[in-house]
């Protein structure tokens, strides 16, 4: 997916976690971040905090929030550009830990921030909620050091991620990233429901491996049973047409890496590439809803060969298929070319 409009909040949020892990040693964020990667890799899903301390919380937040912030800032791009006219007036960020969607959220609308002014961009109330209180803490701390005003601006609500979960009604946006892993079946059930019925417009982002999917596509249904439609990354709200157990729809986010990266990966590259799976949907008497649907969403990494480029689509009325554009399509194979995973197809005006 290609960069967003404006990268203020990036620099901002990359800024803020450069000194995060001042004054522990690297040994110790290391060890971990380690033992933080085992418990996210574990199948047992939890209905406890899976942060004890700041310690914790620090090397996640060096470690993770990057990837995460990139993951749904990529998400969010995909989904302003299919309802432009939506802006939302509040963002609640369920199981939101230190707030990497708040950020990824500052950074999809940040335009409208610079032309409301100060005062303006402070009328969009963002809530974090979670139920780790030092995530919650360190989120707080490393928000006040933002430059948008809905960022420091911002409410850091400890509750409990599941059954119980209570979000207020007529919220603009919520976002559930990276959370239904650690939840149990009726926990990740009650999450989504609650946040089809307050919300206008639900972004939920998972890990984009075969379980990522599966969990997005449950979410998806029930978004869809609520009334909802489907903006992102579907071109339509009709069943996913991937053959169960064959194959999973995924994306692809690149992430700088930190010293703290490599040094826990043993990798010597600047930058990784973090795979997602994601739905964006909104209400379907939402204003702007009815906005004419993509034809179709890349859903692989374009193929370049000579004189030819190979395309997999998911198409509105075609399903699955590939689309092969070669020299004779002139402009549209120049657009083939310059297309990336993620990418709507034909884009606009080719």
């Amino acid at each position: 997916m290609h960069a967003p409009h404006s990268p203020r909040s990036g620099e901002d949020l990359r800024t803020a976690l450069a000194g995060l892990l001042d004054g522990l040693p690297p040994r110790q964020a290391a060890q971990a971040v380690e033992r933080l990667i085992a418990n996210y890799r574990g199948l047992t899903p939890t209905d406890a905090p899976v942060l004890r301390d700041r310690s914790d919380v620090a090397a996640y937040a060096a470690y993770r929030m990057p990837a995460t912030f990139e993951a749904v800032r990529s998400a969010l791009e995909a989904f302003r550009d299919r309802l432009p006219s939506f802006v939302p007036a509040s963002h609640v960020d369920v199981g939101g830990g230190t707030g990497a969607a708040t950020w990824a959220v500052a950074s999809a609308w940040e335009d409208e921030e610079d032309a409301d002014g100060a005062d303006g961009a402070g009328g969009r109330e963002t809530t974090v909620l979670d139920w780790a209180a030092p995530a919650l803490a360190l989120g707080a701390e490393l928000a006040r050091t933002a430059s948008s005003p809905a960022l420091r601006g911002a409410r850091w609500q400890r509750q409990t991620i599941g059954a119980g979960l209570s979000i207020p009604d007529g919220a603009g946006l919520v976002t559930v990233s990276y959370v239904l892993k650690e939840l149990t079946d009726a926990a990740r059930s009650a999450v989504v429901a609650e946040a089809a019925r307050a919300a206008q417009a639900v972004v939920i982002v998972e890990p984009g491996t075969p379980d990522g999917y599966l969990r997005i596509i449950e979410a998806r249904d029930r978004l869809i049973a609520a009334g909802f439609r489907v903006v992102a990354p579907c071109p339509h709200s009709a069943a996913c047409p991937i053959e169960p157990g064959s194959d999973w729809c995924h994306f692809s986010a690149r992430v700088s890496r930190s010293s703290l990266h490599r040094q826990v990966k043993g990798g010597s590259l600047a930058y990784e590439d973090e795979k997602f799976s994601y739905v964006a949907a909104v209400r379907g008497d939402l204003p702007g809803a009815a906005e004419a649907p993509v034809p179709a969403r890349i859903v692989r990494k374009p193929q370049i060969r000579k004189g030819q480029v190979l395309l997999d689509l998911c198409t509105t009325a075609d399903g699955l298929a590939r689309e092969t554009v070669t020299k004779r399509h002139g402009d549209a194979y120049k657009a083939a070319r310059d297309a990336d995973w993620g990418d709507e197809w034909p884009p606009a005006g080719a």
